[in-house]
């Protein structure tokens, strides 16, 4: 179904990165052609492993909002264990889509049973493609390859420009490779049918 624009709400736990995943998405929305685009985190005096949101919206035209995305038509899980804590799909619209990095499939997912879900296995595509820092697997740049299979909205192209935008050199490549692996290791229920237009 076409939209004016789309709303993605990331869920992880701090040190995941979903802020930084958010904003580099951002970015890849920019440079795919969306003249709107916004990247917000929302969390208090969280630590690292407390449950974190960040959000995104873009779309043709200029966005003023920066509030809470309540409504997504894409969630983002980083963590599956936060589905124990969490509602991720509260709010998320019927033919929305929910990406979670795991190494299920997706039909494992009881949410399967209402709404269009897609698995990736960043956590893994991550470390065979070399990121890994000090023992932390670096996966929030790496599910946006599974963002780009699962949605369609944002081509690998665009999520590599945006990820050059950041990194360079080995950790670029790396970065490269990981968002690869992932695109190549999305599996899905069904073909999203979100547009923007």
């Amino acid at each position: 179904m076409k939209r004016s624009r789309i709303e993605v709400r990331w869920h992880g736990r701090g040190g995941h990165g979903a802020v930084t995943g958010a904003m580099i998405l951002a970015e890849a929305a920019f440079i795919e052609g969306y003249r709107g685009v916004t990247a917000a985190p929302f969390f208090g005096a969280e630590r690292r492993g407390a449950p974190v949101i960040a959000t995104n919206r873009f779309g043709p035209r200029p966005i003023r909002t920066f509030s809470l995305v309540t409504e997504p038509d894409v969630v983002i899980v980083l963590d599956e264990t936060l589905m124990d804590i969490v509602d991720v799909s509260a709010g998320l619209k019927p033919d929305g889509i929910i990406i979670i990095n795991t190494v299920r499939p997706p039909e494992d997912f009881t949410l399967s049973e209402r709404f269009n879900v897609a698995t990736c296995d960043a956590f893994h595509c991550a470390i065979e493609a070399g990121l890994v820092v000090s023992g932390t697997v670096l996966f929030n740049t790496t599910i946006l390859g599974g963002f780009s299979r699962a949605t369609g909205l944002i081509s690998m192209k665009s999520i590599e420009k945006a990820l050059g935008n950041n990194f360079s050199g080995e950790a670029l490549e790396k970065n490269i490779e990981g968002a690869r692996r992932a695109y190549e290791n999305t599996r899905y229920l069904k073909p999203c049918t979100l547009e923007c237009a």
